[in-house]
């Protein structure tokens, strides 16, 4: 009797773990990305130091990646990823007074510049969402949530030019800057950018295929690009990138 019964219960416990490895499995959803990054690391809203932007031009910025979403229930569920991404931007703005650190003729000097002011920035990192998904349709869910970003290569450098430098202050020695190279004024803040981002993000996907599909997404980084010690800009620079692209059904 003794042995039927430990029969009977082992047969039991495999059944439940194979339905459970079947649910387990049935309710994992797996796709892959591909998407271009379009945006810019800027401060939140233009300071009164910026009186113009005068061009922005895109960059490759490139995104690729896979996510994993647990589904929860028939609409809610749980999505996580990781991703290799760059985001990037070149802008020339016209600024006054905007306070300024550069390298002319070999020697550094501080202070603000009133001219134009070329932006240059490059930030290849690996990424991990997580984020919580709303099916509205067979179609269509939307998602929100948090990311981490570990920063694998990064730069933020450029030129002012065409304008004046007034040494420490707005009273201060005035440094004419001209257009060409070595008569401008070169910065390179490179050192002074995080490893470490962390933001918050929301996106749309929709399937027009049973397997492929479109997305949207914009991610607003909350801590900032450079690190807390860094006050030559006096502004808190945030890496702000919408991304569009294709999604595929992995499984």
């Amino acid at each position: 009797m003794i042995r039927n019964l430990v029969v009977i219960l082992m047969i039991t416990a495999v059944s439940l773990t194979s339905d459970a490895g079947h649910w387990l499995v049935d309710s994992i959803t797996t796709e892959g990305h591909i998407g271009y990054n379009i945006g810019g690391t800027a401060p939140i809203g233009m300071p009164a130091t910026i009186r113009h932007l005068d061009k922005y031009e895109l960059t490759p910025s490139l995104r690729v990646g896979v996510s994993v979403t647990k589904r929860l229930s028939s609409r809610w569920g749980l999505r996580a990823g990781l991703q290799f991404e760059n985001k990037g931007m070149k802008t020339d703005a016209r600024v006054k007074n905007y306070k300024m650190e550069m390298v002319k003729g070999g020697e550094v000097l501080g202070g603000v510049f009133t001219g134009n002011v070329v932006t240059r920035t490059g930030l290849w990192m690996f990424t991990i969402p997580i984020q919580a998904t709303c099916k509205l349709s067979h179609k269509v869910s939307l998602r929100a949530g948090v990311y981490g970003s570990y920063l694998t290569g990064r730069f933020f450098d450029g030129w002012a030019y065409d304008g004046y430098l007034r040494v420490d202050d707005p009273t201060g020695l005035k440094v004419q800057l001209g257009h060409d190279a070595g008569e401008r004024g070169d910065y390179d803040f490179n050192s002074n950018l995080r490893h470490w981002q962390w933001g918050v993000g929301a996106g749309v996907d929709w399937y027009f295929h049973r397997r492929l599909g479109l997305y949207g997404e914009l991610n607003w980084g909350m801590s900032g690009a450079f690190k807390s010690d860094f006050k030559t800009i006096e502004q808190t620079m945030h890496p702000i990138y919408g991304s569009i692209g294709l999604t595929y059904r992995l499984h």
